[in-house]
């Protein structure tokens, strides 16, 4: 790609410059109304780089060097987490926010520093021709929202003509990322859209739910994060709304989301965009991380949905840093390199397996203009005391999809006076 070359020169120009490890920031937040979500991916992140480092030396020679930085996921601490931390030599930043996503964009773009929002922030932002230095693979909230709807196609024979389904949002950026796409969708599909939002940090929802009592939808989507999923799980329990006709989304699907409720949520559905279950990689990190005293949490976490989410985000990051360093040739990589390795991204079945988390994700390859992979999930359900997987990875319907994030992508590239990233293959 025309990109790809020009940023390799741009890094072998400033490859003696590079810092002696490989810095990777932690924007995490494990204080304030989000730590119960915060804490467990912050500990998969942290430990997957230190097995790196203690059972292989690192990655590629050079040790990861992991800087943590507490956002409490208020966007201005995030923003200014970003700003003291970028000059450590940052290869790449995880928001784990949405709002901090959105002004990272253009801040880390100008930097020439990458940013990975794994099924968050800014949806059109898998367009690579537009955002340069954003990727969002393996999955997005569009692909969220009509993996959900095909999931809901194939329980009905195909049809969803006259449901009613009712979307409870966080009243956020993040909340309302959906909306677009489920209008698309029930617009085609021929279902009614009730759209209902939750205020930060959703302790209060008895008029929602009252809502949702006298009307009695179909279905309710929920877009939640924090203790909103909590208590708009129980509410549902309260007024004996059928559990397996609640449907969250990958961010409303942890075990900490259902522990209050516990056996009276059974039936309670969410999707996933990793795969559950007991994998090798939990006893390397039990063994050369917990084992040395050098685990990031008390080590509870171990092998839960978000704690796989952190470590499999880790991966991913791992896995670029080599594919960087093959790219270039240089083992202490500049964010300019981690952002080709990223662009060139391959993961499949075989690799994860090779790296004792067989099927953890889809399999997916990274192009200059496509930053988003397949957007496939999984479903899985609560069965009263464990998350249990119902289907393989699903794929959302990209001919809805694809229009929305060409049509917004456009649009941005309209507004800041962008210009085509990719060129001719």
């Amino acid at each position: 790609m025309k990109r790809l070359a020009t940023l390799a020169l741009a890094g072998v120009l400033t490859a003696g410059t590079a810092a002696a490890d490989l810095v990777i920031p932690d924007l995490h937040y494990r204080t304030g109304a989000y730590a119960a979500g915060g804490i467990p991916f912050s500990d998969g992140y942290q430990d997957y780089f230190n097995l790196l480092n203690q059972r292989d030396g690192g990655i590629g020679g050079e040790m990861v060097r992991i800087v943590s930085c507490e956002t409490a996921y208020d966007t201005e601490r995030g923003v200014e987490c970003y700003e003291s931390t970028k000059a450590e030599g940052s290869l790449v930043y995880q928001p784990l926010s949405t709002g901090i996503t959105y002004q990272l964009i253009p801040r880390a773009t100008a930097d020439g520093i990458p940013l990975h929002t794994m099924g968050y922030g800014r949806t059109s932002a898998a367009n690579g021709d537009v955002f340069s230095h954003v990727f969002n693979y393996p999955a997005n909230y569009w692909d969220a929202a009509s993996v959900i709807i095909n999931q809901l196609l194939e329980e009905n024979g195909g049809s969803l003509e006259g449901k009613s389904i009712t979307l409870l949002y966080h009243n956020s950026a993040y909340g309302r990322e959906p909306i677009r796409t489920l209008e698309t969708l029930a617009a085609q599909h021929g279902f009614t859209l009730t759209q209902i939002a939750v205020d930060h940090p959703g302790q209060e929802q008895g008029n929602q739910w009252l809502q949702i009592r006298r009307e009695r939808p179909d279905y309710v989507v929920m877009w939640g994060w924090g203790v909103m999923n909590q208590v708009a799980i129980q509410e549902a329990v309260n007024i004996r709304f059928p559990m397996e006709n609640f449907i969250g989304n990958w961010w409303a699907g942890a075990e900490h989301d259902v522990a209050q409720a516990g056996a009276a949520a059974a039936g309670y559905r969410s999707l996933n965009m990793n795969r559950l279950g007991d994998m090798p990689v939990f006893d390397e990190i039990r063994e050369y991380v917990h084992g040395r005293g050098l685990a990031a949490g008390d080590g509870s976490n171990v092998g839960s949905v978000l704690y796989t989410r952190g470590m499999y985000a880790a991966m991913l990051a791992a896995e670029a840093i080599r594919t960087a360093q093959e790219i270039h040739g240089v083992a202490a990589i500049t964010p300019a390199m981690m952002r080709d390795g990223m662009e060139a991204l391959v993961m499949t079945n075989a690799r994860m397996e090779e790296l004792g988390m067989p099927g953890i994700g889809p399999e997916f390859a990274v192009t200059c203009e496509d930053h988003g992979g397949t957007g496939m999930a999984i479903m899985q359900q609560w069965d009263g005391s464990q998350w249990v997987t119902l289907t393989d990875f699903v794929a959302p319907d990209d001919s809805v999809t694809q229009p929305l994030i060409d049509e917004d992508s456009a649009a941005f590239a309209a507004e800041n006076n962008i210009a085509s990233q990719c060129g001719d293959s």
